[in-house]
């Protein structure tokens, strides 16, 4: 009888295991966990923008109304 090598589960998905990360972090309360996705996706699009605005330089925000920060 030939000898079969033993088997092993397959790897969790990672979208299903953060999916199960992020509903458990909610209470096991799935609308929560999806209420939360979509603030910290917001806030993440927020600091895009932040980062990708024109005046953003060394790590912060030069204000518009510093005509002489800009020559």
């Amino acid at each position: 009888m030939p000898v079969s090598a033993p088997s092993h589960p397959p790897d969790p998905d990672p979208l299903e295991v953060a999916a199960d990360q992020a509903i458990a972090a909610c209470g096991g309360d799935a609308r929560e966990a999806v209420k939360a996705l979509i603030v910290a996706n917001e806030y993440l699009e927020h600091r895009l923008q932040e980062l990708a605005s024109p005046g953003y330089a060394r790590g912060r925000v030069l204000p518009r109304d510093r005509k002489d920060w800009y020559d």
